[in-house]
């Protein structure tokens, strides 16, 4: 269980509404635009242009732009090794009632 003095409560922009508790020994990422901490630089990237797409440098949307296409790859073989497993499934839950049934 960690202690309340082990964590630091981040408030980044009060239009928003959100508050954040981050540990204090994480550095955290923070977004320039709206000062929400993360843990992975990517996350900020897939942060950046989804939320502040109109703000962004050139350098900040190649690395959402990247971001992006590396999310999309990755649902995508998600995606199929799900479908592969359902298929696995069914075939072998239609095999299994063939022979006891």
């Amino acid at each position: 269980m960690s202690n309340p003095t082990d964590t630091m409560t981040v408030e980044p922009d009060a239009r928003a509404g959100h508050t954040y508790t981050v540990p204090r020994e994480d550095d955290a990422l923070v977004c320039e635009y709206c000062g929400a901490p993360f843990a992975v630089e990517e996350f900020r990237a897939l942060h950046w242009g989804l939320e502040h797409p109109d703000s962004l440098t050139d350098d900040q949307r190649t690395a959402a732009e990247a971001a992006l296409e590396d999310e999309t790859e990755e649902l995508r073989l998600f995606r199929l090794k799900a479908l592969g497993v359902l298929v696995l499934l069914y075939f072998g839950l239609m095999m299994a009632y063939a022979v006891f049934a």
